[in-house]
């Protein structure tokens, strides 16, 4: 037995996934999947900073609004 995670038992895992799941939905599920990874790794960032991770809408949106003249200014 090489592993859990040797070549043949992921594909046999994908496999069933995309039987279960079907060709649709598989997309869907990626990017609920990534999207999650990301929030983790940021939440996880922002604890060893001492910060929250997230910034307040005002400051985003302040941050937005400097980078659009830039970017006209480039053009």
């Amino acid at each position: 037995m090489e592993g859990l995670l040797s070549p043949t038992h992921l594909i046999f895992i994908l496999l069933i996934v995309l039987i279960l799941f079907g060709p649709g939905k598989l997309p869907e599920l990626g990017k609920g999947l990534g999207k999650g990874i990301r929030e983790f790794k940021s939440a996880m960032r922002g604890e060893m900073d001492g910060s929250s991770g997230e910034k307040p809408k005002e400051e985003a949106k302040k941050a937005e609004e400097e980078k659009k003249p830039e970017e006209v200014k480039k053009s």
